[in-house]
């Protein structure tokens, strides 16, 4: 079992939930992508003159089927379980416990901000950190209240729009208002925001773009009631931290078949389903379109996450507590395959951020220029190779130091104290150097 300790603080690390952070960003990855190579935004008379317009269209429906809001969702949960496993450690080991949880939000929250404005106005950090203020309020909760909760979350979005529809609200017409000003400040009209980001030849562009980008997302935030989704996620994540169910996955083997079964027999066909609605565009109208999501997303997600479990257990030989040791026997090359995932899922932060990094370089005027005229499928095999090359440089990373770039920087700002970054390995290294 490995032990680390953070300002007093006793941590064991378990691999289940980076590994499955590492698949969660590698869908994230596939699901970004098709925006930031501008695929997403181009009209259809565009896309349907490109090479690979046949195919495409196939890896759109299958995009929407197995892809879209999935990996999001497993991400949101997993950040539940990260906070829940902080707040739970911070207040019980320190009387300022609840202040440090508070501190690592509102870091998060300007490492939000600087992601939105600086990289890509698709962030979810700043609303991940937001509704991460608000998880202290579940913290004496019973089990079932907590549950109950988060189901009521999950499914109020089907009430809001069927009273949206009723009432013909408008919610986010402030946040569509916001965004008309900015475009407008920087010239950015109907015609030219599909290849904006790929003509631009200068940062300056890309900053105007997103700061109105900004206020789309906000508008997407209140358009998908993302924050009751998200929050209910986080609450199911933090019953998860809670019971440490992850340290406990053999005895749950049953209730991870029963999720696979019962979310397979919902989630796929209804995923299938949801895949025509979006694609046809949206005849089931705005509830019809949420209950779908509700009840597609969610299932299938649910079985990503209970069928990678239960293989783990099937393949994997561990003692009742270590993960990242020797316990951890596998064939070589899926043992390799699976460290590396998981080096990518202990990196989360960083790796998210890098994405970003990446999706600027490939496809914006200021870089290679790719936007705008790549099809989806060569699309989607870009951003497979992206998350390739993060598990690579991830794994590379975390053998020397103890936590990602990002992630340090995270911590020390959350304690207000310098932690050391390098590894155990590195650090018996470093004393052998004479200088």
């Amino acid at each position: 079992m490995t032990h680390r300790k953070y300002n007093g603080f006793t941590k064991e690390r378990y691999l289940i939930p980076d590994f499955l952070r590492g698949i969660a960003l590698m869908g994230i990855c596939l699901a970004n992508f098709p925006e930031f190579s501008l695929f997403t935004f181009q009209p259809s008379e565009t896309t349907a003159v490109m090479s690979t317009a046949r195919i495409d269209t196939i890896v759109k429906y299958l995009q929407y089927i197995f892809i879209d809001g999935k990996f999001y969702t497993i991400f949101s949960l997993l950040f539940g379980v990260g906070f829940s496993i902080f707040l739970s450690n911070a207040l019980k080991k320190s009387k300022n416990g609840l202040l440090l949880f508070y501190r690592r939000m509102i870091v998060l929250l300007l490492i939000g901000l600087f992601h939105m404005i600086c990289l890509w106005a698709g962030d979810i950090l700043i609303l991940y950190a937001f509704l991460g203020l608000l998880l202290p309020l579940f913290r004496n909760m019973s089990d079932k209240k907590l549950l109950v909760s988060a189901v009521i979350l999950l499914l109020f979005p089907i009430l809001v729009d069927s009273c949206i529809t009723l009432f013909s609200w408008n919610l986010s017409a402030p946040a569509i208002s916001a965004t008309h000003h900015f475009h407008d400040k920087a010239g950015i009209t109907k015609e030219n925001f599909p290849v904006w980001l790929a003509e631009a030849n200068n940062y300056k562009d890309v900053l105007s773009f997103n700061v109105a980008g900004s206020f789309i997302r906000l508008q997407e935030f209140i358009e998908g009631n993302r924050a009751f989704k998200v929050m209910g996620l986080f609450i199911i994540g933090f019953y998860i931290g809670r019971q440490r169910i992850y340290a406990r996955l053999a005895e749950y083997k049953t209730v991870l078949r029963n999720i696979c079964n019962i979310g397979l027999t919902i989630g796929l066909p209804l995923s299938v389903l949801y895949a025509w609605n979006s694609m046809n565009g949206y005849p089931c109208k705005l509830p019809g379109s949420a209950a779908l999501y509700v009840f597609s997303v969610y299932p299938l997600s649910f079985v990503y996450v209970s069928a990678i479990c239960l293989a783990y257990l099937k393949y994997t030989i561990v003692s009742d507590k270590a993960i990242y040791s020797r316990d951890f026997q596998v064939v070589p090359l899926l043992k390799k395959t699976v460290s590396m995932i998981a080096a990518a899922g202990r990196m989360a932060l960083t790796n998210y951020l890098m994405q970003s990094v990446f999706g600027i370089v490939i496809f914006y005027g200021i870089g290679l220029g790719l936007g705008a005229k790549t099809g989806l499928v060569h699309v989607e095999w870009i951003a497979f190779a992206v998350f390739l090359v993060q598990m690579v440089y991830s794994y590379l990373w975390l053998h020397y130091f103890r936590f990602g770039p990002i992630e340090w920087g995270w911590r020390m700002l959350t304690y207000g104290e310098w932690l050391s970054c390098y590894s155990n390995h590195n650090q018996a290294f470093m004393k052998k150097i004479k200088f």
